[in-house]
């Protein structure tokens, strides 16, 4: 199997170019694409620092580079945005397919314990794999400038990967994240099947839990929340305010009004949150 990536489209955007890549993944048993936004070089040594974005339920690595618009502040910042799928795919495990918010499309960006979902280990994916692999083969690339951020599932995962990773990444923001699983349907679902019954496992991908527990965050965590999202009863956000709260960590989280969970909404903000990391990025070269 070809673990280096193959290009499989480009289109120019704003100077630079939007570019598709497929390659084989030994971390989740299966090929695997993902998007690379580069920025226009100012040389040809430039090096980009780089910004992961982490999906919702049922995306795959196209729904951001096609709808967020983020390529325009990107281009602007010199930021290279880097968009990764949210699941195995092609696996053929029985039931991966039954609902849209497990399984195939719904990797919940963990490392699944449990045997029959043992191929889910988006985390390990996004933290250990994707990095190596872009450090491998695309040196207008700096990885070690790295920041992360995400949508719904996705703000979960950035969230928690940051949190558990302060050291591989200058920031994180979200768009509407699920920033307490364990209390909300859609996470108990994933968290139970993904990881079995022990609820202290779960904790280690619920971010309110781990803020407690990972306090030396020093860059303010940017939240944009719609105030007329219909999933807000899923996304607790207050319960992560709370908790950034009491363990003293910065936390900026607005929330919109008239804004639903839509990429209507990501589109309308996503300017700041490009900035918010790219100057993060750029505070790390100093």
């Amino acid at each position: 199997m070809e673990t280096k990536p193959e290009e499989i489209s480009s289109s120019k955007m704003f100077g630079g170019y939007n570019k598709r890549y497929k390659h084989f993944s030994p971390t989740l048993g299966c090929s695997m694409t993902f998007h690379i936004y580069f920025p226009p070089p100012p040389s040809s040594s430039h090096k980009f620092p780089v910004l992961y974005w982490l999906s919702g339920l049922t995306c795959t690595d196209e729904n951001f580079i096609i709808k967020s618009g983020a390529q325009r502040t990107a281009s602007s910042e010199g930021v290279a945005l880097i968009t990764l799928d949210t699941s195995p795919r092609g696996l053929n495990v029985e039931g991966e397919a039954d609902s849209w918010d497990f399984g195939v499309g719904a990797g919940f960006y963990l490392n699944a314990t449990q045997e029959k979902w043992k191929n889910w280990r988006m985390y390990d994916y996004v933290v250990k794999e994707v990095p190596k692999l872009l450090s491998e083969n695309f040196p207008q690339l700096d990885i070690s400038r790295a920041s992360i951020f995400g949508h719904s599932m996705g703000g979960h995962g950035a969230l928690t990967i940051y949190l558990k990773n302060l050291d591989k990444y200058k920031s994180v923001s979200a768009f509407a994240p699920i920033v307490n699983p364990i209390n909300c349907a859609w996470g108990q679902k994933a968290l139970t099947n993904y990881l079995g019954g022990n609820k202290a496992d779960w904790e280690e991908y619920d971010a309110t839990c781990l803020i407690s527990k990972f306090r030396d965050v020093s860059a303010t965590i940017l939240i944009d929340q719609g105030e007329d999202d219909k999933f807000l009863h899923e996304l607790l956000p207050h319960k992560f305010e709370e908790a950034c709260k009491n363990a003293n960590v910065p936390l900026l989280l607005r929330l919109q009004p008239g804004y639903d969970h839509s990429y209507y909404f990501i589109a309308t903000f996503i300017d700041d949150h490009i900035s918010h990391h790219a100057q993060a990025l750029s505070l790390s070269k100093i």
